[in-house]
């Protein structure tokens, strides 16, 4: 352990010292990429630090305790308890601050709400979703970009996507695809029954082109004008794009945006993400057989979480977790369920790690 850690101090110091170079600090797409990296790295470097100084102050204690004076023993005696009972905790951190994360935490993600049964409930809920988690990325101090918004037609939305960009984003909302479900009386309900409706939530990371090798050459690329109600600007002009990529087949577009080139970039990202997703399914499928995943597959069936009105409660079944604060939950207090989301992960990858 000690080695990795003196290697990913290493990279730490390089890291450090590229950021200081004037060609990088000119070259703004490098270093931003710089910079999130040496923020990932900057909380097991102060982990290691501790560490380091812990064994030093161990070997230095028990080397005291050679010593003839019975005071100097005594107290060097004193000095290595204190020091070996912090050790297996910060042990405990540093395994878990090394355990891999998976490549794509670190990267911006296209955030995408969708009402889904339930008629005019399921869009003022999908609505709902939407304030929780505007609020929830307000105290993260994300950046959120609306791309497209289809408003229902008794409030809430029917559909609305969203780039959100900070640090760590999609490592923490990586956990909130699939099916959302709400329990509780709809307003135009006269006779005061609960209701079950449902929204669904994707979150794509964003890729960048360099993330995946696609041939130009490989590409075809259609432009069209999007479907929809007539007279609206999006059928008016051929804003939709469409890539195929020749040789596997694989297909991408976007309609979502009234721009062109942002349509063009939300294909282009959807198309990288079903490469990716075609060339690691062999091996996910490998990993999937070891440990059973938290993250959903973005699959519109995947009923991870029920918001219950009547009982102020949130359940997310995939760990079993219950709290009753839902009226915090939906005004964006969802760190709770996003950190037990995260351990659980975290003691799934240990668990497998410890198995191979």
């Amino acid at each position: 352990m000690f080695e990795k850690l003196q290697a990913i101090y290493e990279r730490y110091v390089y890291i450090e010292e590229q950021l200081s170079n004037p060609e990088v600090v000119q070259d703004l797409k490098k270093y931003t990429k710089l910079n999130k990296q040496y923020k990932e790295l900057s909380e097991i470097v102060e982990q290691y630090h501790l560490y380091k100084n812990l064994l030093s102050n161990i070997e230095n204690a028990k080397e005291m305790m050679k010593d003839d004076d019975p005071e100097m023993k005594e107290m060097a005696k004193a000095e290595l308890e204190e020091a070996e009972a912090k050790l297996p905790a910060i042990e405990e951190n540093i395994k878990v601050l090394l355990i891999p994360k998976d490549p794509e935490d670190s990267k911006d993600v296209v955030f995408e709400i969708r009402s889904g049964a339930g008629g005019d409930e399921a869009s003022i809920f999908a609505g709902d979703l939407y304030k929780m988690y505007t609020k929830f990325f307000e105290t993260q101090n994300w950046k959120v970009e609306l791309i497209d918004i289809n408003e229902g037609t008794v409030g809430g939305y029917n559909k609305i996507v969203m780039e959100v960009t900070g640090d760590d984003v999609y490592g923490r909302l990586k956990f909130e695809s699939g099916a959302h479900r709400v329990q509780r009386v709809p307003k135009t309900e006269s006779q005061g029954r609960v209701h079950t409706s449902a929204a669904t939530v994707v979150v794509m990371p964003k890729f960048e082109a360099e993330d995946i090798d696609i041939n130009k050459a490989d590409l075809r690329t259609d432009t069209f004008r999007a479907s929809g109600a007539g007279g609206q600007h999006v059928n008016k002009t051929e804003s939709g794009v469409r890539f195929t990529h020749i040789p596997t087949g694989i297909v991408a577009e976007s309609t979502d945006s009234r721009s062109q080139h942002k349509n063009r970039e939300i294909a282009m990202n959807r198309l990288i993400v079903k490469m990716k997703t075609s060339q690691v399914e062999a091996n996910y499928q490998e990993q999937k057989s070891k440990r059973k995943s938290l993250v959903g597959s973005g699959d519109r069936s995947d009923k991870i979480r029920t918001y219950n009105y009547p009982q102020n409660r949130v359940t997310d079944h995939r760990i079993n977790l219950t709290l009753y604060s839902l009226d915090k939950i939906v005004q964006g207090q969802i760190e709770e369920i996003i950190e037990a989301l995260v351990l659980a992960e975290n003691a799934e990858k240990m668990k497998a790690g410890e198995s191979v």
